[in-house]
């Protein structure tokens, strides 16, 4: 950017990136909010920024509730400052969340087991609320440098340092949007109506025969139940643990799913 001079970083011995060379980011979460953030910033910048993050230029990150802060050493003695804010899901949001995922077996499941489903995404749509960022006017960077370009390299570094975080604790997604692993957690292991599980039946108690054969009682008594969302497209390629293969050095799945998308929408 002109009217700013560019000198080496003073040596740092900070958090270094562990992709050494290429694009950063190993899972699905990590290279969709990667391929967001290239899909506005400038590629110089950004270059600075690859570079910045595997020399540990990053002296810290704290992810936290709707905001990541770090320090970042540049050419100046004093490390900057650099946030990374995103729009806030409110609590009522939160609570439609948890309550669409604990009524859903397999979101629930996984999630309980510490995994990330990639549909998880598609709840969050489907309630008007977004994961990740989806332009540049979706997060908010601020960074105490003189450079005002977007994003700077130093907001950069941190950005790429984020998606390595997500690759390692992909938690950390959810929390930066406001719920901790361990809240949302809690909630999960509710029903859908916030009781709590039923404990488990006590061994070795005979159930009565009598009434066992009795005939049911009538169907009014039954609550209707609004029928399922369809299974997204290409919902068995995500679930299934995915082959070791590849085409042209593309992962299977990633091959696959465009074809699994056209079958759906025809």
């Amino acid at each position: 950017m002109a009217g700013i001079e560019r000198r080496d970083p003073v040596e740092a011995d900070g958090i270094r990136a562990r992709t050494r060379r290429g694009s950063i980011g190993a899972e699905w979460w990590s290279r969709r909010f990667v391929d967001v953030v290239e899909s506005f910033a400038d590629a110089g910048r950004l270059g600075r920024g690859r570079s910045y993050a595997r020399k540990g230029q990053v002296l810290d990150l704290r992810v936290g509730r709707y905001e990541v802060t770090a320090r970042v050493q540049g050419s100046a003695e004093e490390p900057y400052e650099v946030a990374l804010g995103i729009e806030a899901i409110s609590e009522a949001g939160w609570r439609r969340a948890e309550e669409e995922l604990a009524s859903r077996a397999v979101f629930r499941a996984r999630l309980l087991a510490g995994e990330m489903p990639p549909e998880i995404e598609w709840v969050f749509a489907e309630l008007g609320f977004a994961l990740f960022p989806g332009s540049a006017d979706d997060l908010h960077i601020m960074c105490s440098c003189p450079d005002w370009g977007e994003v700077c390299k130093h907001a950069a570094a941190v950005l790429y340092l984020l998606a390595e975080a997500f690759d390692e604790d992909p938690f950390l997604i959810l929390a930066w949007n406001g719920r901790t692993k361990e809240q949302l957690l809690t909630a999960l292991r509710r029903r859908p109506g916030g009781e709590p599980e039923p404990p488990a039946e006590e061994e070795g108690e005979p159930l009565p025969a009598e009434g066992f054969w009795a005939p049911a009682s009538g169907l009014a008594g039954l609550r209707e139940r609004p029928p399922a969302p369809p299974v997204p497209a290409g919902f068995i390629l995500r679930v299934a643990t995915p082959p070791a293969v590849k085409v042209r050095r593309r992962d299977l799945v990633d091959v696959l799913e465009p074809a699994y998308e056209a079958l759906a929408g025809s």
